[in-house]
């Protein structure tokens, strides 16, 4: 058996997951009082491991290891704390140690830390500020929510453009207090607007006597303070930036977004996504109490509940056919389930594809194009097999080819149906994820009754 593989600090790939003993072993210490052993098994922990490990533990629990843990909270940790308890993890805080980490975080991070905070913990987080870093989180969030203004940090690293690289690097040396990561030297002209950069390699190869204009690089693009957060991460994605200066209406450089800033914004898109497909609302965590969870399902599974009255009405409409011939109702579920399992696959597709922008209106005629012939390829393949396997069950031949018909039917509609929803709901402003499943269900459950049980009436009544 292969051995697991090490990196060079000696950790093994599966060290990098919080593992459930690490979990238990705390536990177990919260439960015993035991601040020592609770000191022991955190301090070789990973701040985003801390994290995830208030997130899988109870608020009792989580209160208790606060009041234990000798550590505390750093700024690192705080930034990795999950929105679901950061307010309660804020008020379970003593004031100085949460004045101690907020003054570790940069801009941006504080600015992510409280937008969502009540007034009065907005306030005690601004308070704990140096008035000049209070003034930058002020002003950032005057953004709009989800802005390039709210992403942004203000700590950038700027050099006039007509300096050398001489220049620039004696006066890095010289500065007492520089951005924990930055990776690229903004280039400004005199009216302080952002012409360029040079990446830290470029400056550090380069010769002293170089211009910084003359080794700029190719990828510089700036962003609008106004720019949705969104696009911002859309640009960082599509043209493999690092960082980008964030410049305001006037073209003046306010602050700079760094691609670990911009990945998260992706990530998270990525995340709503999935959960608008699943019919929840908002944002959602394991960490989340019974009443929040109960608040993002329930409004889809209303929604849903009327959607499948649909199917019911339809199904209704042919219970002669039903009465006159038993075993049809056995067998019509079939081709409505594979109908849904065809039309959610498709309709991942376009929803991501709509996310990333891959689908357009450029492309929209050529992908439903594609879809339909998918669906009547895979309808035909299903139709055969259903077709067979119905004959055989309910021992008539003509049930079967009614399966087969049903089938070739809702495997189009389900395929076309994935793409043509969210592609109309992205048409008239609605987020595509957000109600596409529950309408792709619905057609393909209602357009597999009505065919099946329609192709039913026609061929054997």
């Amino acid at each position: 058996m292969a051995e697991t593989e090490r990196d060079e600090t000696g950790r093994e790939d599966d060290d990098y997951a919080l593992d459930t003993r690490a979990v238990e072993t705390i536990r177990a210490a919260i439960e015993s009082g035991d601040a020592a052993a609770i000191d022991a098994a955190m301090e070789p922990l990973h701040a985003a491991d801390i994290a995830d490990l208030l997130e899988q533990i109870d608020p009792a629990e989580r209160r208790a290891l606060l009041a234990l843990w000798s550590g505390g909270i750093d700024g690192e940790i705080l930034s990795e704390i999950d929105e679901s308890i950061r307010d309660e993890v804020i008020g379970a805080l003593p004031r100085e140690v949460l004045t101690e980490a907020v003054r570790e975080l940069e801009s941006d991070d504080v600015v992510d830390l409280i937008e969502d905070l009540e007034e009065p913990q907005q306030e005690m987080i601004l308070g704990a500020l140096p008035q000049d870093e209070r003034v930058a989180v002020e002003k950032s969030l005057t953004y709009p929510e989800h802005s390039a203004g709210r992403l942004m940090q203000r700590e950038v690293v700027v050099a006039p453009e007509h300096w050398t690289v001489g220049e620039a690097i004696d006066f890095l040396r010289a500065q007492t207090e520089l951005p924990d990561q930055f990776y690229h030297v903004i280039l400004v002209d005199p009216a302080h607007r952002p012409v360029g950069y040079v990446t830290l390699g470029k400056l550090m190869s380069s010769k002293r006597t170089v211009r910084l204009r003359d080794i700029t690089e190719d990828s510089f693009r700036t962003m609008n303070v106004l720019e949705e957060e969104g696009d911002v991460a859309y640009a960082f994605n599509q043209y493999h930036l690092i960082s980008a200066p964030v410049v305001d209406e006037g073209g003046r450089l306010v602050g700079v977004i760094t691609i670990d800033d911009a990945m998260a914004v992706l990530d998270e898109e990525h995340e709503e996504d999935v959960l608008m497909l699943a019919g929840v609302a908002g944002e959602a965590s394991v960490a989340d109490g019974v009443l929040a969870t109960v608040r993002q399902r329930i409004p889809w599974l209303v929604v849903n509940l009327f959607t499948a009255s649909l199917s019911a009405f339809v199904i209704s409409r042919f219970e002669g056919t039903l009465v006159a011939i038993v075993a049809l109702a056995a067998l019509m579920p079939i081709v409505a389930s594979t109908g849904g399992i065809a039309g959610t696959q498709s309709l991942a597709v376009a929803v991501r594809a709509l996310a990333t922008r891959d689908l357009t209106a450029s492309n929209a005629a050529r992908v439903v194009r594609r879809e339909l012939v998918a669906g009547l390829l895979n309808g035909l393949l299903l139709a055969g097999l259903l077709g067979l396997g119905g004959a055989l069950i309910s021992g008539d031949a003509l049930i079967g080819g009614v399966l087969a018909l049903a089938m070739i039917v809702n495997q189009i509609v389900a395929a076309t149906g994935g793409v043509l929803v969210p592609l109309a709901l992205h048409r008239i402003g609605l987020d595509p994820a957000l109600a596409s499943g529950t309408f792709v269900t619905t057609l393909t459950d209602v357009m597999g009754y009505l065919a099946f049980l329609g192709f039913a009436t026609w061929i054997l009544i």
